[in-house]
């Protein structure tokens, strides 16, 4: 009965610790693919209107520094979930 309990238990926290990682890897694709499309249509509008780079870089930098954010509080709470 206890070899049971204590088996069940430590296969809940494999699956717990996988299902961390996995997510932490989900968010880290998620915010480098949102950065490179937030890079891309940037340098694309500079392209098209090269009087408003600063702006237009302003806003890029921004949304990218909201989006690492983001990404960095997610993969902090996973980090949590694994070795907490």
């Amino acid at each position: 009965m206890f070899l049971t309990i204590l088996l069940q238990a430590v296969a809940g926290t494999a699956f717990a610790k996988m299902g961390a990682a996995f997510a932490a890897s989900i968010v880290v694709v998620g915010a480098a693919f949102g950065i490179s499309r937030i890079g891309s249509t940037a340098l694309e509008s500079i392209a098209r209107q090269p009087e408003a780079a600063a702006d237009i870089r302003s806003g890029m930098l921004l949304a990218a520094a909201l989006i690492e954010g983001v990404a960095m509080f997610a993969v902090i709470v996973c980090l949590l979930v694994l070795f907490v």
